[in-house]
């Protein structure tokens, strides 16, 4: 009978990377975790002290408190999205919008994890600003894919109208929300609305799909709010007047309950989160328990060397995020750039796909080597093959990205890498299983697209603060941008001194640029990523993930591990490999 063998991975810090090198890859990686945490802050404030004032005054809470209110206690909130609009003004006023004026998070509730949603009435009232919807969709598109509870905590005074013509029409709209909340609803995903202060025009209509909406006794829904409806049709009235809880609760049923205050208003949101099913995750662990790393995940801190042009061993990086560090490696004797395998994440069963940067042997050419880091026909039949075994098995996968892109050339030509790249990214545009992306370091070319980068779909893509996210990198592109000017070694071609001081400006220019395109928190700000997280953070948001991916039942396959198809990849490429 097939079974899963899961070997210890990685070794000691002390042999896994010169103490000296250690030393200086905290270092530097200490300043940019310390510039991460002062954004997050940053973001987190909202308007700032006087808006939090504000909202007190009212006998509000601020959206952070809500969420904080409403969590398990004793359990971590892990926020998504955290950097949209980052560096962005809006308005005659140049006003910012930190966060995009919602929060976005992952909380465990009554036990269960669930997608909050929530209005920081601590900017512009939680008007919606442009990228608003769109964060507030992928947020629902998560939850939608993973099958997982959405509460909605709605305080929202509608568009932020100076910028309406980037929040209303397209694709994105503002109106997407509500078709989400649609096929949510159709796909059988519980979703419970607070209404707890204002909810104007798409605000009033977010909460009236859930499955349970509560209001407090301030709170009003309403098309239009009383200034509109007072200019249109002459009216002496209030908001309040036309769509609090007196209308709602009572006549219109849109609501189902009205309650004091915020506080009591969490409490029956956690009410009705017990009510719901358990998590599964525990029956899919199959008897084994959630587990730390033998090799603590804070050394992934020292682990990365600050020159991004430097390799490192991917299995260290992998020892020190699975459970116990125990890894069981497919086909590793094929395309050795890629590395592939499965291993447990708080307890759960994940596959995991990894660059490896190291040099490898060359497959066909005896004592050549070549570089890691780049997909070459081997390294992508593999990982082919191991994703759809997953996909087949219901086994989520974990991509691990520090990749330059596709091999190029005459060699790559011959051997057909554009088929077999699309071989590779059709098994990846068309399985089922959740899928979870991180950038560890580089992140380009077509190679990003084919190891399943965000717009292949991945229920959840992260960075690091090393994350570089483009086509190829700033100096690569502009020799690619001036090569007319240049010989075969990349040198300008001119004898004219002010010729080449200007080909020599114009290339900086372009790289400059680029790195600077680079940059995660630009990635973040446009929405490119999901969120950033420190290296030693990452195991956090990947045990939570990993979780949900079992939490729910019944919306796809998931196998129990004696009759995986991952065990025949093995019998097939290793005949006569006894155990």
């Amino acid at each position: 009978m097939a079974k899963v063998i899961l070997r210890p991975v990685g070794s000691p810090i002390e042999g896994a990377v010169d103490p000296r090198d250690y030393q200086q890859n905290r270092e530097h990686m200490e300043g940019l975790n310390s510039l991460l945490a002062s954004r997050l802050e940053e973001v987190r404030a909202g308007w700032g002290p006087s808006y939090v004032e504000r909202a007190h005054a009212k006998g509000k809470m601020t959206a952070w408190e809500r969420v904080e209110a409403l969590k398990d206690p004793g359990t971590r909130v892990l926020p998504v999205n955290s950097f949209v609009n980052y560096g962005r003004l809006f308005g005659e006023d140049q006003r910012t919008s930190p966060s995009a004026g919602v929060l976005t998070v992952f909380a465990r509730i009554e036990g269960r994890w669930a997608v909050v949603i929530a209005n920081d009435n601590t900017v512009a009232s939680g008007s919606w600003w442009p990228r608003t919807p769109e964060k507030i969709e992928r947020a629902q598109e998560m939850a939608l894919r993973l099958r997982i509870p959405v509460v909605y905590l709605v305080d929202c005074s509608g568009l932020f109208l100076p910028e309406q013509a980037a929040t209303f029409p397209g694709r994105t709209g503002a109106g997407a929300i509500f078709r989400m909340n649609a096929l949510l609803s159709d796909n059988h995903v519980p979703q419970i609305a607070g209404v707890l202060g204002d909810c104007i025009a798409g605000g009033g209509y977010m909460p009236l799909i859930s499955d349970r909406v509560y209001m407090t006794e301030q709170a009003y829904m309403v098309i239009a709010g009383a200034a509109l409806v007072k200019g249109g049709k002459s009216q002496r009235i209030t908001s309040l007047s036309i769509g609090g809880p007196d209308v709602h609760v009572h006549v219109s049923s849109c609501a189902d309950e009205r309650v004091p205050d915020d506080a009591t208003l969490l409490a029956k949101i956690r009410q009705e989160m017990a009510r719901l099913p358990s998590t599964a995750a525990d029956f899919y662990r199959f008897g084994a328990a959630p587990a730390e790393p033998r090799f603590a995940t804070g050394e992934l801190d020292g682990l990365f060397p600050a020159d991004h042009r430097v390799v490192y061993d991917v299995r260290q990086v992998i020892a020190r995020l699975v459970d116990n560090s125990l890894f069981g490696e497919a086909l590793p004797h094929l395309g050795e750039e890629m590395v592939t395998g499965v291993a447990r994440i708080n307890g759960l069963y994940v596959g995991i796909i990894a660059n490896n940067l190291q040099l490898v042997a060359h497959p066909h050419q005896r004592g050549r080597t070549r570089p890691g880091g780049i997909l070459y026909r081997e390294g992508i039949a593999k990982i082919s093959a191991f994703s759809r075994a997953c996909n087949d098995d219901g086994v989520p996968i974990l991509w691990l990205q520090d990749i330059s892109g596709f091999d190029i050339g005459l060699e790559a030509e011959k051997e057909g890498l554009l088929g077999y790249g699309s071989n590779l990214i059709y098994t990846n545009s068309t399985n089922s299983v959740p899928m979870l992306s991180v950038l560890l370091r580089k992140a380009s070319g077509a190679g990003y697209y084919a190891m399943s980068g965000l717009p292949y779909g991945p229920v959840l893509q992260l960075s690091t603060p090393l994350t570089r996210l483009a086509v190829m990198e700033g100096r690569t592109l502009a020799i690619g941008a001036f090569n007319t000017k240049l010989d075969d070694q990349f040198r300008i071609v001119t004898s004219d001194p002010e010729e080449r001081a200007k080909i020599e400006r114009g290339m900086k220019a372009v790289e400059d640029r680029i790195t600077e395109d680079m940059d995660p928190y630009r990635a973040a700000s446009q929405m490119d990523t999901d969120e950033i997280v420190a290296m030693h953070d990452l195991r956090a948001y990947l045990s939570a993930a990993v979780e949900m991916c079992y939490q729910s039942i019944g919306y796809r396959r998931v196998k129990n591990p004696r009759i995986w198809s991952l065990h025949d990849l093995a019998v097939l490429t290793e005949p006569g490999a006894r155990e």
